[in-house]
């Protein structure tokens, strides 16, 4: 559902709604409002729809729940309070995890006042409200847990629906899904002549699963294919905060904002636009390094454009109003996504690919957006030794991975730790491509002359003892050191 509905389109979905013969587990029907209420209707008709298959709930105030007239309601949600508090802040509140609703007011045909509460189904995990998990069993409010084999299926649904497989639009039709998607960015992503008819855009958007046919003629647009080819994002409610969020400091730190840009393009169409704007905003570093003898960006664009995909592909989209953000400093670049990573963070750069998002991960490995083999890290490594910058640094929050670009610093300038993630990852990146590290290349790493030698022989020395790397062979001589990650 688009995040704006037009009178029209609330008093079509009302019309749909009342014409139900009865009411259903997704929707229910009220005159007046029992405020403590909504919050359990909030979490059954959650878990209800993602029980049923569907995007969405409805809970109707204005509405008899025999006849389905419309009847008008005196519920006013946009000024109700409840303990002092705005009802929506009250609810989202006591509701786990966080979900999204919206509360539609507006006027029936004949001026009667109507609510209309929209809920998006559960996702990854039943929605509770005050602690409790809620469930309709026919036109009945239940608590989950006294019906055991409903909450099982539920958690079935959870595993065997993938979040690219669930629905951003329910029932279109040819004209709106033609409107919503950019299809004609889809045919040329794929290299594909753009079809002269409608059945053939339809049958090519569906057989990479970006929409779904009905038995009734209509169309749901699924979850992949709205977050990577939505004309705006914004047009599918739960999608909205999804979009890559661009933040430009004054400084090193948060405290001025220069720029502050939300994408809308879904990440197939818009990924391109992201990462031109993103080289426009950035300054050119002067000579760097003996390799370099003109000005050079102030970061490798392939490990921008790694880094940002990664963001988008591993983020975990059960983690609601929240998506994958860049920041740009003075100094540095901050690429955070919502999730916490499926591998250690030490082991990004030599472990097989993982995703919660296989669909759209190996969508966008297709239109080579991002590496095709395993997490492209290791060509963020290489690039960054390659521009002789400081070691990027992989962290993880309680809820959230970021990765961190630094701009170039002197070997001077930079601390042990910096120091010490550098000898890591340099090592790392010879162990995946089949070589050992040893004092000669970590003084090429960092630009640091033979007679300075014993400068890298103590960083690698902290290293060891940092527990991050290891001799290859113990008994060798210091000369013919050589060293391999820890966990080799």
């Amino acid at each position: 559902m688009p995040t704006e509905q037009s009178l029209a389109q609330l008093r079509a979905l009302l019309k749909e709604l009342c014409h139900l013969p009865d009411e259903t587990e997704w929707v229910e029907f009220k005159h007046n409002v029992d405020v403590i209420k909504i919050g359990e209707y909030i979490s059954a008709l959650a878990n209800s729809a993602a029980l049923l298959g569907k995007q969405t709930a409805y809970l109707v105030y204005g509405v008899d729940d025999k006849t389905h007239d419309v009847i008008g309601t005196n519920f006013k949600p946009s000024t109700q309070k409840h303990k002092g508090q705005e009802l929506e802040s009250w609810l989202l509140q006591k509701t786990a995890p966080k979900i999204h609703f919206q509360f539609y007011e507006f006027t029936h045909v004949n001026d009667l006042p109507v609510v209309i509460l929209e809920v998006q189904a559960a996702a990854h995990t039943p929605v509770q409200f005050d602690g409790t998990e809620f469930i309709r069993i026919g036109s009945y409010k239940k608590k989950l847990r006294e019906y055991p084999e409903k909450e099982r299926a539920l958690w079935r649904v959870f595993d065997n629906t993938p979040f690219e497989q669930q629905l951003a639009a329910e029932n279109c039709n040819v004209e709106e899904v033609l409107k919503l998607i950019d299809y004609p960015s889809y045919f040329d992503l794929v290299n594909l002549p753009l079809p002269e008819g409608r059945e053939g855009i339809l049958n090519a958007l569906e057989a990479d699963k970006l929409i779904s046919a009905t038995q009734a003629g209509k169309w749901h647009i699924t979850n992949l294919g709205a977050i990577l080819f939505a004309k705006k994002l914004q047009d599918f409610q739960h999608l909205a905060r999804k979009a890559v969020r661009l933040v430009q400091y004054k400084g090193n730190s948060r405290v001025e904002t220069v720029r502050e840009l939300e994408g809308n393009k879904g990440y197939a169409v818009g990924f391109e636009g992201l990462i031109d704007y993103l080289k426009t905003l950035l300054p050119s570093n002067e000579e760097i390094g003996k390799a370099f003898r003109k000005e050079v960006p102030m970061y490798p664009e392939l490990a921008i454009r790694e880094l940002a995909a990664n963001a988008i592909i591993h983020q975990d989209f059960s983690l609601t109003g929240t998506g994958p953000m860049v920041e740009l400093f003075d100094t540095r670049m901050e690429i955070t996504n919502p999730g916490i990573p499926l591998v250690d963070t030490d082991r990004f750069l030599d472990s097989p690919p993982r995703s919660r998002n296989e669909a759209l991960a190996s969508f966008m490995r297709r239109i080579n957006i991002c590496e095709e083999r395993g997490t492209g890290i290791d060509k963020v490594i290489f690039q960054t030794e390659l521009y002789q910058l400081p070691a990027p640094l992989f962290e993880v929050t309680e809820h959230h991975t970021r990765s961190v670009l630094f701009g170039h610093r002197e070997f001077a300038e930079m601390d042990k730790e910096d120091r010490i993630r550098a000898c890591y990852q340099h090592c790392c990146l010879k162990h995946v491509n089949r070589e050992h590290m040893n004092n000669k290349s970590l003084r090429e790493r960092f630009a640091i002359a033979e007679k300075n030698s014993a400068m890298v022989s103590r960083i690698i020395k902290d290293t060891v003892h940092a527990g991050l790397i290891k001799p290859y062979d113990a008994d060798a001589g210091t000369k013919a050191m050589r060293y391999v990650p820890h966990w080799y």
